[in-house]
Order: structure tokens, then sequence, then C-alpha cells
């Protein structure tokens, strides 16, 4: 039986600082040594925000330089050895430092980190219009002035473009609404502006995702919820007809009961798109799984299918998606945190 070991790797600025993170810090009052990192945090979800990264080290001995602001920050996250776990270290990208503190006593040094820098354009309200385009041009066109590169989803970056308005929006809410208008994930992860479609199964470099099978016996707490199906036989949205200047309506579904979208759109395509997306989302039944794995997968990705065993019938017959991962490294080993929801 081998010991299961942890590991990591950190770059800051492209200098490894493994060694320094690693290294044994005596402590006060005859309490054994500890490793200088206290905790490492890296938080991934399927959308909107972005990556985080967040970093507790010791600095009782005065020797650790506080990160600049900016300064990007590397970290590959796995295991060393282990009879029950996969050797080896995966990428988990890089990030972008927007906050360091220092504090004590005693001496602690915290750093908050972005897998996007959001302190910039991308944030700014802007008013623009494009026309007889596609959603992969609009995609290319805000990840060029945003100095990012762009991955629209095939299936997507077809999408005929009439009309469409940005009003009073700053490029992250706007490509924000584009994905929630199509059913789609939209954020922005180690430089690249992705669109795909939800349950797409693909990293956010274009890389396929395995499903991932999960045993009760592999974690060590677990919470479900099943909330009553909200009953929306349709979903109705208003769109401008410019031709007759009045106002026309898409159904999605059934009129009678029929939820309604608050927002009048430019033309039919976009109420359309819009109304499909919502009674899509409607659909889904409300279930939600969290647990948290002993033995921390760095492996797992956001919008990763997954499958569980072991638990209540009603759970295992569940077809999952990975919403949000959170890996957690530190003194008691490297656990994984997952959300999951229904995929369909």
């Amino acid at each position: 039986m081998i010991a299961n070991i942890p590991a990591i790797r950190v770059l800051v600025d492209g200098k490894d600082i493994t060694p320094m993170l690693v290294g044994k810090i005596p402590q006060p009052h005859g309490r054994p040594p500890r490793s200088r990192l206290i905790s490492l945090g890296i938080t991934e979800k399927r959308g909107g925000e972005a990556d985080q990264l967040d970093l507790v080290i010791d600095d009782t001995d005065g020797a650790v330089p506080l990160p600049r602001d900016g300064a990007r920050i590397h970290v590959w996250l796995g295991w060393k050895q282990g009879s029950d776990v996969t050797a080896g270290l995966v990428d988990k990208g890089w990030f972008i430092v927007d906050e360091a503190n220092h504090a004590g006593p005693p001496d602690l040094i915290t750093v908050r980190a972005r897998a996007a820098d959001f302190t910039g354009d991308i944030k700014t309200r802007r008013e623009q219009g494009w026309h007889d385009t596609t959603l992969g041009a609009i995609v290319s066109e805000i990840a060029g002035r945003n100095r990012l590169t762009a991955r629209c989803a095939p299936a997507l970056a077809g999408i005929a473009v009439t009309a469409k308005a940005q009003t009073g929006e700053s490029d992250l809410a706007f490509i924000a609404r584009i994905g929630r208008e199509h059913g789609a994930v939209a954020k922005v992860v180690r430089d690249v502006l992705v669109v795909s479609p939800i349950s797409a199964g693909v990293t956010p470099t274009g890389k396929s995702l395995a499903t991932v099978t999960i045993a009760r016996r592999d974690g060590d707490s677990h919470q479900f919820s099943r909330q009553k199906r909200e009953d929306v036989p349709g979903v109705t949205a208003t769109w401008h007809d410019r031709a007759s200047g009045k106002r026309q309506e898409f159904v999605a579904g059934k009129k009678d009961g029929a939820k309604r979208i608050r927002k009048v759109f430019g033309n039919e395509q976009d109420a359309a798109t819009a109304a499909n997306a919502a009674k899509a989302r409607a659909g889904r039944e409300p279930v939600s799984l969290t647990l948290t794995l002993a033995l921390g997968r760095p492996d797992v990705h956001p919008e990763t299918k997954a499958t569980v065993t072991g638990y209540k019938a009603v759970i295992d017959a569940v077809a999952w998606l990975v919403a949000e991962v959170t890996h957690t490294y530190g003194d008691r080993g490297y656990t994984t945190g997952l959300r999951l929801e229904a995929a369909n």
C-alpha cells in the first residue's frame, strides 16, 4: 500500500516558488513545523465568473515577498504518489493577482487571483450594434478588442444575427447575455473567450471531457436537493416588427400559461432564440448534488458529465453535469468539492 501524497507546482511570473511553499517553517511553543503554504484553493465555475485562486502563506520569518498586482501565477495540482490516486500533476492554468494582503501576528500573506483580468475594458459599458453578421463574428470582435482568443463552438458560430444591440452593457455582461439567450456557457478563462453549448463536454481549449464516475465510497459527505418542478408550459418573447411598427410575440411551447420574458427584442430571431433557451432551462429537473471527495480529482472540470453510484436510486439515476469544482490543498491533504446539476 503506497501512501497518498498530494503535490503542487506554482510559478509566479515564470519563477518556480514550489520549493519555498512546501518548505517547513518552525512553529512556536514546541508545535511541529508545518509547510509554509497553509492552504491553496481553486474554484472553477461553469460560466459568468472567472475561476479563482486563493493562497494563504506563512510569513512568520518575513521571507516571502508580496506578489505585485497583475502578477501571473501558474498552478499545477495533483498527486506525487498513492495507491488510490493517479500520480501526476494537472495544469490548472494561470491566474492574475488582483489582491494581496499581509496581516499578523502570526504573519500571514493572503493572495487572491483570477483566471481573467476583469479590471480593464471588458467591464466598460458600451453602445454598439451589429447587423447582418454571425454569432461567431461577434464573439471574435469582442475577443479581439480585449486581447483574448475567441473560441466559439461551431454549432453556435454560424448562427446568423440580423441585428443585435449592446446598449449600456460591458462586453462581459453582453457576452454573458448572448450565452443565456442561446443556452450556452460564455466565460473568459486562460485568455480565451469561450462560448459553447451547455453540456458540450469540452474544456476551454476544446478538448473532449470524459464522463466521470463517482462512487459514494469516494466521498466524505454529500447533499442532494430536489425542488418542485416549475410548471412552465411555454415562454413568450416580444419583438418589435419594424416593417409594421408593431410588437409581435413568439411563443416557445404552449401560449396558455406561458411565462413572459420582460425584454423586448429587436427581431423575431432573437425573440425565438431567447424563448427557446428559457423554455429549455425551465424544463430541466431542479435537482442538485454537492459532494466532497476525500481524495482530490484535479482532472474534473466544469461541464464534465458525471454518473454517481452507491447513493439512493433516485440520485444514481440522474445524468449529472459538473457545474462547479473547488480544489482545497493544505495541511490536511487535498480534497475536491463538486456541485452537480441535472444535465438535461
